[in-house]
């Protein structure tokens, strides 16, 4: 990116304090506090809050040159708070009502989500009873509120709804044991019986199609004539190009150094160790300006108020995994590379490599799913309903 981006200059001056941290992440399976609290000091989390309520409304490349820095640093971090971040974004199309509770009283009120639809519910008065053991819920030890998902039945047809709920009306699950993204505080919000009222649900449809509770709410923004899912899955392609030019330099610096135990030779001279940095290097460069154009486009249509169209959408969600495949592989490419050492816990290589491929898993970034979707959009197909 060519423009100024003030955000990304406060975020470079606190990386280094949260790369220290890295470790202690993996090891209390969350953010630590002292993470959140410089992010929150530099005011990422306020980058797509209303500016009716304080917020920045940056643009989104802004932001995703953020996410992409932050996960070179720590990818937990940049993962579960990127998602408090979009969050907000999403929440500023539900109702204006729902807005305000969640931050008339407090600007700085983050939202951790479990979207997938899998509440179950019962119609009442004003609202429903939402109960579900909510799974996938970044950063929840650090939100105070939750976006979560459920098939509503509306006149006989079922509906994708989201629901917002605060912090006092969920438990949280201490169950993230995982090998990737390990201190993301990827938990399950255990919800019980919970009523949520009307003006807290959200349709899914209606907020990729301009037509929210909150659509319209602010005219003057450039940030929110937009579906909100592009934003929402805006982290995980950044983080995928934040860890793979992580391990380039990892394994630029590593092998400059490295002698062979065995034989005393310099690995620098290696042709395999060189050809391996050359392709890699290009491929992520390739990604990055991929990405940079997807992203611009992102912007240049919120600007101008053009809601995208259907096939640009398409293309959006596509590229996204694209970059991702080609991240992964330049990362593989470097790995195989590294020596039997980094595969010590305690070398930062094992950790990028691992966070790198966990970009690849969500279900808005499976290629498989995504050339599928490319693919019948290119060919005039109607979409298939059982690809997400």
């Amino acid at each position: 990116m060519t423009q100024s981006n003030p955000m990304l200059d406060s975020l470079q001056e606190i990386l280094p304090r949260i790369a220290e941290n890295a470790d202690l992440a993996e090891e209390l399976r969350q953010m630590p506090q002292e993470n959140v609290d410089l992010l929150k000091g530099i005011r990422l989390h306020h980058a797509f809050l209303p500016k009716a309520y304080g917020g920045l409304e940056i643009s989104l490349p802004e932001f995703a040159d953020c996410i992409v820095a932050l996960s070179g640093a720590c990818c937990s971090t940049a993962w579960a708070f990127s998602l408090l971040c979009t969050h907000n974004h999403q929440l500023a199309m539900f109702s204006k009502e729902c807005q305000d509770e969640v931050w008339g009283d407090n600007i700085d009120a983050t939202a951790c989500s479990s979207i997938a639809p899998l509440g179950r519910y019962e119609e009442t008065e004003g609202g429903v009873r939402f109960t579900g053991n909510m799974s996938w819920s970044s950063g929840s030890d650090h939100a105070e509120w939750a976006i979560v998902g459920f098939n509503r039945t509306v006149d006989g047809e079922k509906v994708y709804c989201f629901a917002a709920i605060p912090r006092a009306d969920y438990e949280i699950i201490d169950d993230w044991y995982a090998m990737a993204v390990k201190g993301s505080g990827t938990k399950t919000l255990k919800i019980e019986d919970v009523f949520v009222p009307e003006h807290r649900i959200s349709v899914a449809k209606d907020m990729m199609e301009g037509r929210s509770k909150g659509f319209g709410l602010y005219p003057d923004s450039k940030i929110f004539y937009t579906p909100y899912r592009p934003y929402f899955a805006s982290g995980f392609a950044a983080m995928a190009l934040g860890t793979a030019e992580r391990m380039l330099t990892i394994y630029r610096e590593y092998n400059a150094k490295r002698i062979r135990a065995y034989t005393g030779a310099e690995v620098k001279v290696s042709i395999p160790m060189i050809t391996r940095l050359a392709e890699s290097t290009h491929q992520v460069d390739a990604a990055r300006a991929y990405l940079e154009k997807t992203w611009e486009e992102h912007r240049d249509h919120s600007e101008r108020h053009e809601y995208p169209s259907k096939e640009t959408l398409t293309y959006w969600r596509t590229n996204q995994a694209y970059a991702i495949k080609m991240c992964n592989e330049a990362t593989d490419r470097l790995w195989k590379g590294l020596g039997a050492s980094n595969w010590m816990l305690a070398r930062e290589g094992q950790r990028v490599w691992r966070d790198n491929h966990i970009t690849a898993a969500h279900a808005y970034t499976d290629y498989d799913v995504c050339t599928q979707i490319l693919g019948r959009e290119l060919m005039g197909l109607a979409p298939d309903p059982g690809l997400l």
